[in-house]
């Protein structure tokens, strides 16, 4: 006898509830372990840093920074700000992550970090601790062990550092007279004003040494208009000697050679590689 349409969806049901309660029983299993094997379920954590306090981070963090771990020293920063972000610690995490990364040979991330700090806390008391910290993460760029072993002249880099660590020590030493921060800020804008002169120099003896002496001698004029108490002006007005004689101009050499021998008295007009005066900082 054919059996009625009701009966054989009474006894297909139950098999499909079965079924249907075995498929999200497997699902919801595969679910919890998924999540519990990323520690949502399990309630173990991996960080070991979870329940520790700003106070416990900073410290730490500072232990950190005197053993010379920059690296995990920002990082315990970092989580600080992100879990504290309106604590009295945060504001100083900021300005240690500068300090860390600059330390850290992160010269770029040091210049941001420290932009954010200003940006962040414009009227902060250690405003000009950052101030002075851009001046000289841009001062000391490239100043590593390789440079000390190759003995490179710091005027032969791109001047672009030295014209950024001017901005940044002539706006701690405008906006913060009084800061400790400012006598040792204003030394080192008279070594880089020096520096960027000497700079134009090193550029005026290159085209020298290739003949291009109307180049030459543009450069050696830059020094002596722009950087009149540098050292280099002695050294610019010798390369404009040699520069008018390499092109025959004969009344300009002589009236070079004359603002030379009246201002330096002891000069030649032999234009020479000198040791790098910039050795003595």
């Amino acid at each position: 006898m054919q059996e009625s349409s009701s009966e054989m969806l009474n006894a297909i049901a139950p098999k499909g509830r079965a079924f249907g309660l075995r498929l999200a029983a497997s699902t919801s299993l595969a679910v919890a372990m998924l999540l519990g094997g990323c520690g949502v379920f399990s309630g173990d954590s991996s960080d070991k840093t979870a329940n520790w306090s700003a106070q416990r981070l900073y410290s730490e963090a500072e232990d950190e920074m005197s053993a010379g771990g920059y690296t995990q020293a920002i990082k315990y920063f970092e989580q600080l700000q992100s879990r504290f972000p309106f604590g009295r610690f945060a504001q100083q995490a900021q300005m240690e992550i500068a300090y860390a990364q600059y330390k850290d040979g992160e010269k770029e991330l040091a210049l941001a970090a420290s932009d954010r700090f200003l940006k962040q806390y414009p009227n902060s008391p250690n405003a000009d601790y950052v101030w002075y910290l851009k001046g000289l993460v841009n001062f000391n760029d490239n100043l590593g062990l390789l440079g000390s072993i190759t003995q490179q002249d710091l005027t032969e880099r791109d001047p672009k550092a030295l014209r950024d660590a001017f901005d940044g020590f002539r706006e701690l030493v405008t906006r913060y007279p009084e800061s400790k921060y400012t006598p040792d800020a204003v030394v080192r804008l008279k070594y880089l004003v020096n520096a960027m002169a000497a700079h134009e120099v090193h550029v005026a003896r290159y085209y020298l040494r290739r003949g291009a002496y109307v180049a030459a001698a543009n450069r050696a004029e830059i020094v002596i208009q722009q950087y009149q108490q540098a050292p280099a002006v002695r050294d610019a007005l010798e390369v404009m000697v040699a520069a008018y004689d390499g092109l025959s101009m004969k009344d300009l050499r002589d009236d070079a050679r004359r603002v030379l021998d009246t201002n330096f008295p002891k000069s030649g007009d032999t234009v020479k590689e000198k040791s790098p005066w910039w050795k003595v900082w």
